[in-house]
């Protein structure tokens, strides 16, 4: 049986456990107790560590087949510190004579591409981080990318969108009333619902051809508002109002105004050619549960 290292054992990678641990035998980096707790109640090898601090990494086994690598970049700075410390073990280990690696699974951010004034985006479309977020995403992408040049190990850089599920859903935001823009100022979202998302990842780590970048994305071809619409609507809630985009400065947080500064649509042929991935959930529409669905 193959081996895996997990860095970032949170929702998503936890979906994973039970398909990853039908071909792996898995372990995984936590920060704190109760996850070393939780995570070894699901029947992983789980070691205390934290990419915040780089000396807890220094007696890590990095002789595993894969690594997925699915911790996020730290909330402030120029650069991913948390991938640096990374990619600093794995170097530490190699030169002590360690095996490290043989294949990276990343999952990075549709971010990198910035905004595409809702034009369709493939894999060779270039980054234009326009966040603080996205260009620490672009950091760790190349930084793993030289890395693993160096050392001639497989890397897939899975660029993900929209994450949702049946427990990650905007109803608070829609609870709240938050508004969405208007039809013509809207902007063209993307999304993968959790479970299709666990089988790209699946498919990225045992595809042992598979490199390089792909957009981890569904066949949705919808705008912001009309996904908002859409959940309300399953979930018997009222629809959000309509603003203008001028008006959305006062009436929103900074963090929501930057994601309705960037619009585009991903394509994802690699993942549906390369990957052979078949999408459970094809699109938001055969993918958001209703709250009668939901009991």
């Amino acid at each position: 049986m193959k081996s895996l290292l997990i860095v970032g054992c949170g929702d998503v990678a936890t979906r994973a456990l039970p398909l990853l641990g039908k071909t792996f035998q898995i372990s995984a980096l936590a920060r704190s107790g109760p996850d070393i707790v939780r995570l070894r109640e699901l029947g992983v090898s789980a070691v205390g560590a934290d990419l915040d601090r780089p000396g807890s990494l220094a007696g890590i086994d990095f002789d595993v087949d894969c690594l997925l690598h699915s911790a996020p970049p730290p909330g402030s700075g120029a650069g991913d510190t948390r991938t640096a410390n990374l990619i600093a073990a794995l170097e530490g280990a190699k030169k002590n004579g360690a095996m490290v690696p043989r294949r990276i699974v990343y999952l990075s951010t549709s971010g990198v591409y910035g905004d595409c004034a809702g034009a369709w985006v493939d894999e060779a479309h270039r980054v234009n981080p326009q966040t603080p977020r996205a260009q620490r995403r672009v950091h760790a992408e190349q930084a793993l990318q030289a890395w693993a040049g160096e050392r001639a190990a497989g890397l897939a850089i899975l660029r993900v969108p929209g994450i949702y599920a049946a427990n990650r859903l905007p109803l608070e935001r829609l609870r709240a009333g938050t508004p969405v823009l208007r039809a013509e100022d809207d902007v063209y979202s993307n999304h993968i619902h959790a479970e299709d998302l666990v089988a790209i990842i699946a498919a990225a780590l045992l595809r042992e051809d598979a490199a390089g970048i792909f957009n981890a994305s569904d066949d949705t071809e919808m705008k912001m508002g009309d996904y908002f619409d859409l959940v309300a609507l399953r979930h018997g809630l009222p629809r959000p109002s309509r603003i203008a985009r001028d008006e959305a400065a006062a009436r929103v947080s900074a963090d929501l105004l930057s994601f309705w500064g960037e619009s585009r649509r991903l394509h994802n042929r690699r993942i549906k050619e390369e990957l052979a991935v078949q999408f459970r959930y094809p699109t938001v529409r055969e993918g958001v549960p209703s709250m009668a669905g939901m009991h």
